[in-house]
Order: structure tokens, then C-alpha cells, then sequence
């Protein structure tokens, strides 16, 4: 069974800087995209940036050029670096990958997993 965990989430102050990371574990064969999520209380989950494995990047305007991210595809992990952080940056971060993983019964799969989320906030 494939997982995805979320981790360096927490307290900031404005202008400051954070690193997520989403780490994926079972029977991976290879992860074909990556991309982070934030839902901020009371508003709808969105996009946030996406990454594939030919190394393109799509971008939220709101966060571009501040955010970037990447990943380490010998660790199956992804990172989503933050940096001139801003208050409305406030939201659970989810990361979410299509990953190509084998059964138990040696069957290839595709499916699309998402991490639990992780708090960032953005506050002095």
C-alpha cells in the first residue's frame, strides 16, 4: 500500500522561510507527478505548484516566484520550499503524486495519493 506523509510544517513569522517535504513508501515503482495543495478555513483546496518527471513546473501566480518545488526521486520524496512567507499563506499543505506501484500480486498500478496535510502558519 502506498503512502504519502507530509512533514516541516509549523510556525513562521512574515518574510520567513519553510521547507515541506512528502515522503512516499511501499511498493513504489516510480512517481510520474508530484504537486502541493493548501485549503486555507473556508476556502476550497487549491493548487499550489506541480512538478513532473520531465522536470516541468506550474506555478500558482499567487506563489510564484516565492515557492519552489522539487524532488528527490532515488528517495521518492518531494519538497515544496517557501520562502518570503505571508500571512494569507496560512492553510494545510497537502502533497498529492501519481505513483506507479506493483500489488501484492505483482500487478502494475497507477493511482493518485494525497498526505494527511501539514499546518503552516504564517503569523508574528
Amino acid at each position: 500500500q502506498v503512502q504519502l506523509v507530509e512533514s516541516g510544517g509549523g510556525l513562521v513569522q512574515p518574510g520567513g522561510s519553510m521547507r515541506l517535504s512528502c515522503i512516499a513508501s511501499g511498493r513504489i515503482i516510480r512517481i510520474t507527478a508530484m504537486s502541493w495543495y493548501r485549503q486555507a478555513p473556508g476556502r476550497q483546496r487549491e493548487l499550489v505548484a506541480q512538478l513532473t518527471t520531465s522536470g516541468a513546473t506550474n506555478y500558482a501566480d499567487s506563489v510564484m516566484g516565492r515557492f519552489t518545488i522539487s524532488s528527490d526521486n532515488a528517495k521518492n520524496t518531494g519538497y515544496l520550499q517557501m520562502n518570503s512567507l505571508r500571512p494569507d499563506d496560512t492553510a494545510v499543505y497537502y502533497c498529492n503524486a501519481d505513483i506507479w506501484s506493483r500489488t501484492e500480486t505483482s500487478e502494475d498500478v497507477m493511482g493518485k495519493y494525497w498526505g494527511q496535510g501539514t499546518q503552516v502558519t504564517v503569523s508574528s
